[in-house]
């Protein structure tokens, strides 16, 4: 027999890491300001290895469009350029020797259109991702009920449940106007 709660708990995790993907995803969208989660994705090779960016570097904004990368090695700054232009950052670094500096460009209405329908596509597959969690977890409280949980409490479960779905489809669809803002204000 399952315990409703823990049960509830498990999806409510589930369903709160989805809204905290959908955050994590957004930090790296560039909305024309600057932003250090923008290369988070980088990586550089670094004495044969393959290492995220800020394990080899300082990772800094200098001003609202202009993003920082002192890396710890001078003799690491061709690697780090090479990183940042191998990976899906979309911007050309500048070296003065000592680090590596980043220009933000100021987004065009038609970028920042691009941008909003970026961020609404990894939006709706955090929704997905929330139904489809709420629908495993409701198959899950319907077997309960089929293997001798009350049918009362399997129904109050999956009226706690769907309250739950609700209410992190309401927090994404948050997140997403935010962003939405952030990237449309000029």
């Amino acid at each position: 027999m399952i315990d409703v709660n823990e049960t509830l708990k498990s999806a409510e995790d589930k369903m709160s890491n989805g809204a905290k993907y959908l955050e994590e995803e957004l930090a790296r969208v560039r909305a024309g300001r600057a932003n250090v989660a923008i290369v988070d994705g980088v990586r550089v090779n670094a004495y044969g290895e393959s290492v995220p960016l800020n394990q080899v570097a300082t990772v800094s904004i200098a001003d609202a469009r202009t993003i920082t990368i002192r890396p710890w090695d001078r003799k690491q700054i061709a690697d780090v350029e090479k990183g940042i232009m191998d990976s899906d950052v979309g911007i050309t670094p500048e070296n003065n020797g000592e680090m590596v500096i980043l220009h933000l460009p100021q987004p065009t209405e038609e970028r920042r259109k691009e941008l909003v329908k970026q961020c609404n596509k990894i939006g709706e597959q955090t929704k997905v991702q929330i139904r489809n969690i709420r629908s495993e977890y409701k198959d899950k409280l319907k077997k309960a009920v089929k293997d001798g949980l009350s049918e009362d409490a399997g129904k109050d479960a999956e009226n706690d449940l769907q309250k739950l779905h609700d209410k992190y489809i309401k927090n994404v669809e948050a997140i997403l106007e935010a962003k939405h803002k952030e990237i449309m204000t000029v």
